[in-house]
């Protein structure tokens, strides 16, 4: 992939813009998670309850110290074991991460990315960024820029072209404290 492409994803994203790109397993739409304007119009877009909470998706750990701050050092090492990879994790909300990402809930939901667009653009963003399928709330994820342009032609910033991972599903989700399964196999 051409470093213009993503030097255009990274412009989009700093511009407060709400942007496509392939992950490990659907198409993805993201922004800035500290950008209340963006997350507000990613939600409407989605048509997505605020409350609900969304992912913040990363190229390195590194680039989650913030939300990580205050983590138990056994339970950072279990986030170590799975990341980079198909692992989203619900961690203790330590307060750095915005309501309108949290959904005023006490947990946030963390991945370090294995997926080569994904991390490439996070890694040129400098930090995270918010991760949610791309799809009306209620409807399946999209899996085809076809899709994609069926549920958002004409409402999305910028589409980082790129290939989807093997995963068949979105990534698991396990809450960090309880070990409970939140969402996949």
């Amino acid at each position: 992939m051409g470093n213009f492409r993503i030097i255009r994803a990274v412009d989009c994203l700093r511009g407060g813009g709400v942007m496509a790109y392939p992950t490990e397993a659907v198409w993805g739409l993201g922004c800035d998670p500290f950008s209340e304007g963006a997350v507000m119009r990613l939600l409407a877009l989605k048509k997505r309850r605020r409350d609900m909470g969304l992912i913040v998706i990363a190229a390195s750990m590194a680039q989650l110290e913030p939300f990580l701050a205050g983590i138990a050092v056994s339970d950072r090492q279990l986030l170590e074991a799975s990341w980079p990879g198909p692992q989203t994790w619900l961690v203790p909300n330590n307060g750095y991460a915005p309501t309108w990402v949290t959904g005023g809930r006490e947990t946030l939901a963390l991945r370090v990315t294995s997926h080569p667009v994904a991390a490439a653009l996070c890694h040129a963003y400098g930090g995270g960024l918010i991760s949610t399928s791309a799809n009306p709330h209620g409807f399946r994820p999209a899996v085809s820029l076809l899709k994609l342009n069926l549920y958002f032609y004409g409402q999305l910033d910028y589409v980082l072209p790129g290939s989807l991972g093997g995963l068949t599903s979105p990534t698991p989700i396990k809450n960090l404290k309880t070990g409970e399964m939140i969402r996949g196999s």
